[in-house]
């Protein structure tokens, strides 16, 4: 027996399929497109306080030793 998992779709609320929809867990690559630009755009946001200079510094990529 095949699983079969369903959901809404994020943007639409249309009924979403899988492994039918290959744009799961959107309906369609429309639904899927908009969502990623929204978290281009920035308006899908973490809840935290904004990380400080030193927190980026450690995370960075080539940067072993931090002058200061």
């Amino acid at each position: 027996m095949k699983r079969q998992l369903r959901r809404q779709c994020p943007h639409c609320d249309r009924e979403v399929t899988w492994p039918e929809t290959t744009t799961y867990p959107f309906c369609s690559e429309r639904c899927r497109l908009i969502d990623l630009g929204v978290w281009a755009s920035g308006d899908y946001r973490l809840p935290g306080e904004p990380a400080s200079e030193n927190d980026l510094r450690s995370v960075a990529p080539g940067d072993d030793e931090v002058e200061e």
